[in-house]
């Protein structure tokens, strides 16, 4: 994986609307782009507001930032990078995010502790590390840390095949960008 040599994301809406968020110079680092981020916060539309959201694999912020600009009543950023946690930091006292936490660690070892469940999760780890998607779905289940209906995006790369592991999951949107796939999920635990 090339070196990320820095840059900035822009929230796309909400109260943060055109803020831009510098992204830390780290390899392997890789921000959801603005194309992708629109497309996905278009699909969450109506589920957005006042929900409680777990970003599994924050990295620079994008996916939770965007979430908590467009009124979530609650988001759980997940960080094992201490650089890159660092930056997320930054960023909450900047904008003044209270409706943002931040955790440093390993999100696999977080689970189990976490007292709620989430209505929208996302879930994009290093591409170096796919069989990572399957096991945060797996501790989230059996952690019962999805809400009923939770809806949960997935991002893989171009030539990796991803299918969902569990019966209680449906595909509601899929599409690919360039080397990106990216789909959201939805979760019933009764079908």
């Amino acid at each position: 994986m090339k070196k990320n040599t820095g840059s900035q994301l822009r929230i796309i809406a909400g109260r943060w609307r055109g803020r831009k968020i510098p992204v830390p110079a780290i390899e392997g680092l890789r921000p959801t782009p603005d194309r992708i981020r629109e497309t996905v916060f278009n699909w969450l539309a109506a589920e957005c507001r006042a929900t409680t959201v777990l970003d599994c694999f924050a990295g620079s912020g994008a996916l939770g930032f965007e979430a908590a600009s467009r009124g979530a009543k609650a988001v759980t950023m997940v960080e094992k990078n201490r650089q890159a946690w660092q930056n997320l930091m930054n960023q909450k006292r900047q904008l003044e995010a209270s409706n943002v936490e931040l955790l440093c660690g390993d999100i696999l070892a977080l689970i189990p502790s976490f007292q709620y469940s989430f209505d929208i999760v996302f879930i994009d780890p290093p591409y170096a590390m796919p069989e990572l998607r399957h096991r945060v779905i797996d501790a989230l289940i059996k952690s019962q840390c999805l809400a009923e209906g939770a809806r949960i995006y997935l991002e893989w790369p171009q030539g990796e095949k991803f299918e969902l592991s569990s019966d209680g999951f449906t595909w509601l949107k899929q599409k690919k960008a360039g080397q990106v796939h990216y789909a959201i999920a939805e979760w019933r635990l009764c079908r």
